[in-house]
């Protein structure tokens, strides 16, 4: 079996510095970026547009855009333009839509509310899908209304844009929907290897709605990778920060592999959002090293390489590598010649 291997973007490193970075990972073989719009840190379509303008063939995804944040047809007429600002290759596109319900507690504070979180994205999902075709769309839903609308491209290329649609997906219903509608879904990080067998067989249940097979649906998911070869400790000590991030501010996430309401209430009364880096490290030390160990690749190289090899047999078909330390090149070197060897 073939494995893609991606890097993810946030902002854990400098935009220049990212820049350099798939410019790398494209020389050493990876397949895509995705780039991250949560929190109010980046926007992801300011760094795909700068991805793809500094690359040649690598594929460039969101990871995810929040529904509630634009309009479906902007949202169409956004990836139409980095569509045809990345070109093609080998005849296809480059740039792929991942979508997301976004959550809490920032969709509140800045006025969203997560009203049928499941029939907003279908409808975007489709209305979406029919912008794509360039024709003429009308669409009458409960969230999205559109009367006569098209991508109104009047003098560059016309053609259907084969933008591929994924759904950043984390609560069993999502991923049921994903497989039944999508290209294929992100499957989220800081997750166990458990809980991916387990999200893998939902998104088949709802591919079988559809009258599709799971090998039809791409399955990345977003996968940190804390690698150090020179100090190990200083690893898990980058990745207990992340882990402690997310039980203070997506418990749904941990709860769904299996971490203890007890470790839950002892982050969350540390930390809040949005957090310093001393809430981080102070939150860090209530957090064991298995909890860790369950949701990432954390370590040495091989120690990483095994933690990833995990995920793909549960059903990953692109681990999109989330590298957590200063130095991004010790994890694509490590991927790239993996992948070459695996």
């Amino acid at each position: 079996m073939s494995v893609r291997f991606a890097l993810y973007m946030q902002d854990k490193h400098s935009m220049p510095y990212e820049l350099e970075m798939a410019q790398y990972a494209e020389d050493r073989g990876f397949s895509e970026i995705w780039q991250a719009d949560t929190r109010l840190a980046r926007d992801c379509v300011v760094m795909m547009s700068a991805f793809l303008t500094r690359t040649q063939k690598l594929r460039i995804g969101s990871g995810v855009l929040p529904i509630w944040t634009r309009n479906p047809a902007v949202i169409a007429a956004t990836w139409s333009s980095m569509w045809e600002l990345g070109g093609k290759v080998d005849g296809n596109g480059r740039v792929m839509l991942g979508l997301g319900a976004w959550w809490e507690p920032i969709s509140s504070r800045v006025g969203v509310k997560r009203r049928k979180p499941l029939q907003a994205m279908r409808e975007y999902v489709e209305s979406i899908r029919q912008l794509f075709t360039m024709e003429e769309v009308t669409y009458q839903g409960e969230f999205v209304q559109l009367d006569r609308v098209r991508l109104d491209v009047a003098f560059g290329d016309t053609s259907p844009r084969d933008i591929p649609i994924y759904i950043g997906a984390t609560g069993p219903k999502m991923l049921e929907l994903t497989g039944e509608i999508c290209d294929g879904v992100v499957l989220n990080y800081v997750v166990s290897v458990d809980y991916i067998r387990n999200a893998v067989k939902l998104v088949e249940k709802g591919a079988k709605k559809a009258g599709k097979t799971l090998a039809d649906i791409d399955r990345p998911e977003l996968l940190v990778c804390c690698l150090s070869d020179e100090d190990p400790a200083a690893a898990m000590a980058e990745g207990k920060k992340l882990v402690a991030y997310y039980l203070a501010t997506e418990p749904h996430i941990m709860k769904a592999s299996g971490v203890s309401d007890d470790l839950l209430e002892k982050v969350q009364a540390i930390m809040s959002w949005p957090a310093t880096e001393e809430d981080y490290i102070r939150a860090s030390t209530v957090i064991p090293d298995e909890v860790v160990r369950n949701v990432m690749a954390v370590g040495t190289t091989p120690e990483c390489q095994d933690k990833v090899a995990e995920y793909i047999d549960a059903g990953v078909t692109c681990p999109i590598l989330y590298p957590m330390m200063d130095d991004v090149k010790p994890v694509v070197d490590a991927f790239a010649d993996w992948g070459e060897e695996r």
